[in-house]
């Protein structure tokens, strides 16, 4: 250590004396940065998971495929087991496979997943103090804060009551009467699978659903779908960029602008909000928010503000439509690629049921089969691939491995919901994986479409 720390001194004293000379500057730079690097990798403890070497500045980013990034995973998986380690620029981060290892992680020790790491490019989309957002914020005071408001105020608009249940029955009739429009001619139903899916959240953000041909409804699906779209290409490099990001040119400019144009948006319709609400009868998400602002005033470190509110609206909108718009889509690619059990599911529903009323959540246990399709459309569709990375706040053992504290962990679900150790044929679509021997429904423990989250403890700590 004092040879390195006497190379660092004589670097200093370099930049000091050629300021004048910029390519001697340039060296003393690069050499500065490969030092710092290399004492980096020699902090490493003998418990660091393996993984593959990485390159001074960039690290392994050049090792994922962009398009197709879980698929890189699993190439490092086969050479490297279920642990991971990787490096993006100066971050360390570990990616668990498998789901024996993600149980054993997040099972074993809750406590240490409770955060989230931080992420430079927020500050660039005015996610700064006190306006976090819920999806992606490190956990912190007006994290929990809004975790708190939003879980109670979404219950009293309807999420998991009946009135919700009744929204989403008359969005899937609207779908239904768009689809028949048609007259059995060609078309593209992703399109109005992701307004109807859309207008559920609208109901309880907005108050009211959006007609399919409203000009602000389409605007907005089509700039989140941008904005959505560019973050999950380049989430790699933007996690790894540090907060000199703001300096260069980059994707990060893209989501700069697709940003602006989702808040510009909202902004409108809060606006709108504002103008038209009774303070004695808020009307949605939006209204009871606009009253806790009101509450709020006079307190500066509040997370009761408008820029807060805008970035959860974003948060709430993305994670509620994109995921589950595509796994509709999944569940009709299938259903028509497998018309046996699309001709099941149809006679269990006419048996149990009929063709006079819509299928309810308490309809559930006389649609065992029905139900297991659902599931397995889940399973094989995969929608999140990769899970929203936790940051451990404290060095934490998984088998023999031990992740340092403040490293980034990302969950690999497609590992868990194809882990062949699990399921009997985890490659093909096969509803019976969730029934047993009787034909009654049972939920598998290697079900995780979204990860562990629901088993850890609330994010937050003091």
């Amino acid at each position: 250590m004092a040879g390195i720390a006497a190379s660092i001194s004589w670097l200093g004293s370099q930049l000091s004396c050629c300021h004048n000379n910029l390519p001697a500057l340039a060296l003393s730079l690069v050499l500065l940065a490969l030092l710092l690097d290399y004492v980096k990798r020699r902090k490493r403890s003998s418990r660091w998971p393996p993984g593959p070497t990485p390159l001074p500045f960039i690290g392994n980013l050049l090792l994922l495929d962009v398009k197709n990034p879980h698929k890189s995973v699993q190439d490092l998986e086969k050479k490297f087991g279920p642990v991971i380690s990787l490096q993006f620029g100066w971050r360390n981060m570990v990616i668990l496979s498998g789901f024996k290892t993600i149980k054993e992680a997040l099972g074993q020790n809750p406590e240490n997943f409770v955060d989230r790491p931080e992420v430079p490019l927020f500050s660039l989309l005015n996610r700064g103090k006190n306006c976090g957002g819920i999806g992606f914020a490190t956990c912190n005071n007006g994290w929990r804060e809004q975790r708190r408001f939003i879980v109670s105020t979404l219950k009293n608009f309807g999420m998991g009551k009946k009135t919700l249940e009744k929204r989403v029955s008359e969005e899937a009739g609207y779908l239904c009467s768009e689809f028949k429009s048609k007259e059995g001619s060609p078309f593209d139903p992703q399109i109005l699978i992701y307004r109807a899916v859309s207008n559920i959240f609208c109901t309880l953000a907005f108050g009211d659903r959006f007609e399919y041909s409203d000009n602000t409804f389409l605007k907005l699906m089509h700039v989140t779908e941008e904005f959505m779209k560019e973050t999950i290409r380049n989430l790699p490099q933007l996690i790894a960029a540090g907060s000199w990001l703001s300096y260069f040119p980059g994707p990060h400019r893209k989501l700069q602008k697709r940003y602006g144009d989702i808040s510009i948006i909202l902004k409108e319709i809060v606006s709108e909000h504002k103008k038209t609400r009774d303070p004695t009868f808020p009307r949605d998400l939006i209204d009871a928010f606009l009253e806790e602002i009101d509450k709020a005033k006079g307190k500066p470190d509040s997370s009761f503000n408008e820029q807060n509110l805008i970035n959860i609206l974003v948060d709430l909108f993305m994670a509620g439509t994109e995921t589950s718009s595509s796994t509709v889509l999944w569940g009709l690619l299938n259903m028509v690629n497998h018309p046996e059990v699309q001709k099941r599911v149809q006679e269990e529903i006419d048996e149990e049921i009929g063709r006079v009323r819509s299928p309810v959540m308490e309809d559930q246990l006389k649609l065992p089969y029905t139900c297991a399709v659902i599931h397995e459309i889940q399973r094989c569709a995969d929608v999140l691939p990769v899970a929203t990375p936790y940051m451990v706040h404290r060095d934490t053992e998984v088998g023999k491995f031990v992740i340092p504290k403040e490293t980034a962990v990302f969950n690999h679900l497609s590992s868990v919901l194809k882990d062949e150790t699990m399921w009997e044929k985890p490659h093909e679509f096969y509803p019976e994986h969730f029934l047993d021997a009787d034909g009654q429904f049972v939920k598998r423990e290697a079900f995780l479409p979204f990860s562990l989250e629901w088993h850890l403890p609330e994010r937050g700590r003091n």
